[in-house]
């Protein structure tokens, strides 16, 4: 009983300090460097429009706050819509890529051209192909998102083993049940690192949509309020898509730790 105690104890113990050690020490540094910035600001007497304090970007923003929500949802709405199709599009791509060395041989170079491709200077294209709508900012999501998420899929199902691949043939499985069984599960923590960054990216990519076609979002605001020198409401919409991209880190983090747990452990194994 008094081991059992005591290792319960040191469980507990270690779990308390990776806490304070992943939670509390970010906050802490993110509150001293509000605390460092807000006194730099008012110390040396820093133009509100160049660098608002935060406590003024906090006042204005709540000021905006109805705007400022109905902005964050059309980002969001941008973000999750791109994010879906670049996982629907990429999964079949990267399966069918990883077929035959001569298909991936055939696509890859169009896939890195798409990548080479400057986004901020194809979306004035778009809007004209596509019109002045929503689609032309979820291709660009699209377009940021997806090449990530193919990559890492095709080297998840080529990093299986062979000997996995051997065992499967000997008890006659078919192409399919190759994929289904073997394949994706082995390429599970590549795909969900592909994710995590894609979500990522997905922000960026509506962003500059929307900073060339929009009229509702977070980069549409940006744009208007640095035009008419609203700094601090600038500013407030940039915390917010930081936040925002952190949320939904955060989220497919929490979906792999849920449905996979076996992957997240394997990822902070590695990674420790």
């Amino acid at each position: 009983m008094g081991t059992e105690a005591a290792d319960t104890s040191a469980v507990s113990l270690w779990k308390l300090g990776n806490l304070r050690q992943d939670v509390f020490l970010p906050i802490g540094v993110f509150i001293l460097l509000l605390i460092v910035w807000e006194a730099a600001v008012r110390f040396f007497a820093i133009p509100l429009y160049l660098l608002p304090a935060p406590s003024v970007i906090w006042i204005d923003s709540v000021a905006v706050a109805g705007t400022m929500g109905g902005h964050t949802l059309a980002t969001l709405n941008t973000v999750v819509l791109g994010f879906i199709i670049s996982i629907v599009i990429s999964l079949p791509l990267a399966v069918f890529m990883t077929s035959s060395p001569t298909v991936s041989s055939a696509i890859y170079p169009l896939l890195v051209l798409t990548q080479s491709i400057p986004k901020v200077a194809l979306a004035p294209i778009l809007v004209v192909m596509l019109g002045a709508n929503e689609l032309p900012r979820l291709v660009i999501t699209f377009l940021v998102t997806f090449f990530p998420l193919v990559i890492a899929i095709a080297i998840g199902l080529l990093s299986v083993p062979a000997e996995l691949i051997e065992l499967g043939r000997s008890f006659k499985s078919s192409k399919f049940q190759e994929l289904y069984r073997i394949r994706l599960p082995y390429a599970v923590p590549f795909i969900f690192s592909g994710l995590k960054v894609a979500i990522a990216l997905a922000v960026v990519g509506a962003v500059v949509a929307e900073f060339v076609n929009a009229d509702k979002g977070l980069g549409y605001l940006i744009i208007t309020a640095t035009a008419f020198f609203k700094t601090p409401v600038a500013f407030g919409a940039l915390i917010l898509l930081s936040v925002m991209g952190i949320v939904l880190f955060q989220l497919v983090v929490i979906i792999e730790r849920i449905f996979f747990p076996w992957s997240a452990a394997n990822q902070e194994t590695t990674i420790g």
